[in-house]
């Protein structure tokens, strides 16, 4: 073994306002918090993901070679039904293209990013 992750690091315009948006889809609580980096982690305090700002930041655009995707998240579910309209009321959009197959779907967080709702393998 090479290492562990330790952490995510999402380049966004705003750090609380999308650190804000992770706290409630995946549970998480801050751990650090300025005005230029906000770190999340779990109950015991281990680092999960953090928000570092970027001033000139350019959000990427699902599908679009010209604008990568930079990274994306996949948050297991049991049912995509059900938590769709809950990341919606967080501030995520459905993509356009997105099929919505039975196993996953494909929205963007508030700055762009995109991420995937999947559900546990059959």
């Amino acid at each position: 073994m090479i290492g562990q992750l330790y952490a995510i690091v999402i380049d966004c315009p705003d750090p609380s306002e999308l650190a804000g948006f992770y706290e409630k889809l995946l549970s998480l609580s801050r751990l650090h918090d300025e005005p230029e980096f906000v770190v999340l982690g779990t109950a015991a305090g281990e680092e999960v993901v953090a928000f570092q700002l970027v001033h000139d930041y350019r959000p990427p655009r699902w599908s679009v070679p010209e604008h990568p995707q930079q990274m994306h998240i996949d948050v297991k579910v049991p049912d995509l039904d059900v938590a769709e309209p809950q990341v919606l009321a967080l501030g995520a959009t459905l993509l356009d293209g997105s099929d919505k197959p039975a196993g996953y779907r494909v929205y963007a967080d508030p700055a762009g990013h995109p991420f995937c709702l999947v559900t546990p393998p059959n």
